[in-house]
């Protein structure tokens, strides 16, 4: 593992890695058995930031880092959620014709492995899912729409997503559902976080 840390202010650490894989491995490891005074991690595409508080210092948290073993592969999580979708994107026939398959067996595809949250991001709420089938990795759009619905179920490169609230958006649109995924009465108010395993089902 190559990692590379930057202190940020006086109580956060970035630790930057090459590859997602890296991330959610390092985010495993030290979720499952934080060192001294850390508080939060928040995993992204390529980086870590752990956040800690006194009497925990910079250098403590960044030698913890440091000599974390990561597994190779998720830690088992028991945290898991089934969302019912319906599948009739807007993109699921061109998501068909890039992938080479049927619409049946996107369907399949998508329903017939579990996925994981690896991280949170572009909008509060928005979960990046990884681990489904590699056959349904597909470009984003062209171009972006300007109106995505609420509860749209996307793809886009490796991920799965599935749009917590009405924005603009680039990824492939192959369904939609009633799942709240943000609740800011909700506590959390993220249904889709970190290391949650995600299953999707056909409604």
């Amino acid at each position: 593992m190559n990692a590379r840390l930057h202190r940020c202010g006086e109580h956060a650490v970035l630790v930057e890695l090459d590859r997602l894989e890296e991330v959610v491995a390092l985010y495993d490891a030290l979720a499952a058995d934080p060192p001294r005074g850390i508080v939060d991690l928040v995993p992204a595409a390529r980086t870590l930031l752990v956040r800690f508080e006194p009497p925990a210092r910079h250098s403590e948290v960044e030698s913890a880092v440091l000599s974390v073993r990561p597994a190779a592969g998720r830690l088992a999580t028991t945290e898991e959620v089934v969302i019912p979708v319906v599948y009739d994107g807007d993109d699921l026939a061109d998501v068909a014709r890039l992938t080479g398959l049927t619409e049946r067996e996107v369907v399949a595809a998508h329903t017939g492995t579990a996925w994981t949250v690896a991280f949170c991001g572009f909008a509060p709420g928005f979960g990046y899912l990884i681990g489904g089938d590699p056959r349904l990795a597909v470009p984003r759009r062209p171009e972006s729409r300007v109106r995505v619905p609420t509860g749209a179920v996307a793809l886009a490169g490796e991920f799965s997503g599935v749009y917590p609230r009405e924005s603009p958006g680039g990824w492939q649109l192959i369904g939609r559902t009633e799942t709240v995924v943000w609740d800011i009465a909700a506590d959390p108010p993220a249904l889709l976080r970190p290391g949650v395993r995600v299953r999707f089902a056909e409604a």
